[in-house]
């Protein structure tokens, strides 16, 4: 289901836990989410599936957890977030509705349950498209998967719609250790994006989102077909919004400007050129930073990188570089 190269924004999701901080310094140690209460967690859910888990490969192990089951043929991706499991069963509709739209899209395993449940753990298994090949998808191939995407009708039952900064605040209610000044300044920073979405004219008209369309939720497969990955944050909402993380990708990651102007060539639409999207840039990137909040405690590296983040936001530096969360 994924080619296993580093995501931008992990998925904020993490097990078994209730909103609570930890009151620890962020990064310390001994937070909710570890590489060995995952793997656990793997191991009921392919007990309850029938799935042999035997040489699992950790594919991703920040706030959502991705593993490759070579004997299986499948991937599994365990939604470790009480405060963002109801997304789940919107993305097994996304899927069911794609495959039937045939649009190129990773697919449910057949014959196991979708979702799978144990306990308050919820994850989705999906048919393995294999490692990537090369060459690795461009963001040209992201402008003809959401020029598809966004030409669709609109499935039932409706989607939801698009609400970006909802997932700002449950994380923060799910804030594994923020210090009280941090959060203070992340809900005035939420406060102030949201004052600013309430401006902007948008060109593009509603349609179906991918919501977080960056070139890490596509792959090639075995076969040589791109498909897209990653459902989370399908919703309806502007088509702008899709258009979003490639450009923020150059600002703030200092990926090639070429796949800016690559995707704007394969869409038909410069978003970097419309004056609503500094706005939505502010969006993104607080998304970005607090992805996140839930496994601060429990990854000293993250933790670090939240840190470079946050204080590029709290200083309004927007030339400072980031790194990816690992």
């Amino acid at each position: 289901m994924t080619s296993g190269r580093p995501r931008d924004e992990p998925d904020d999701q993490r097990d078994r836990a209730t909103p609570r901080d930890t009151g620890r310094p962020a990064g310390e140690g001994g937070g909710r989410f570890t590489a060995a209460a995952s793997r656990r967690a793997l191991a009921a859910v392919c007990a309850a599936a029938g799935l042999d888990d035997t040489g699992a490969i950790a594919l991703k192990l920040t706030v959502n957890s991705v593993y490759r089951l070579p004997r299986a043929g499948a991937v599994v991706r365990i939604a470790t977030s009480g405060a963002m499991a109801f997304r789940v069963p919107k993305v097994v509709q996304v899927a069911r509705w794609l495959a039937a739209e045939g649009v190129p899209a990773v697919r449910l395993m057949p014959g196991t349950p979708a979702p799978v449940r144990v306990g308050e753990t919820l994850a989705t298994v999906w048919v393995d498209v294999g490692p990537g090949v090369e060459p690795p998808p461009d963001t040209a191939d992201l402008g003809a998967v959401l020029s598809r995407l966004h030409a669709l009708e609109r499935p039932r039952p409706a989607l939801p719609r698009w609400d970006p900064l909802g997932d700002v605040r449950r994380r923060m209610s799910d804030a594994e250790a923020l210090a009280p000044d941090d959060r203070a300044f992340l809900e005035d920073l939420t406060a102030e994006v949201a004052a600013g979405l309430r401006t902007i004219r948008y060109r593009l008209g509603t349609t179906v989102l991918h919501g977080d369309a960056h070139l890490g939720n596509l792959i090639r497969g075995a076969s040589g077909q791109v498909v897209a990955c990653d459902f989370d944050s399908v919703c309806l909402g502007p088509a702008e919004w899709d258009l979003v993380p490639v450009a923020v990708g150059v600002l703030r990651f200092g990926h090639p400007p070429a796949g800016q102007e690559l995707l704007a060539a394969a869409y038909g639409f410069d978003v970097t050129r419309w004056d609503g999207f500094e706005v939505l840039r502010a969006v993104r990137e607080l998304k970005l930073a607090t992805s996140v909040l839930p496994i601060l405690a429990s990854s000293p590296t993250v933790a670090a990188q939240f840190r470079v983040r946050l204080d590029s936001l709290r200083r309004g530096d927007r030339d400072a570089r980031w790194s990816l969360y690992r």
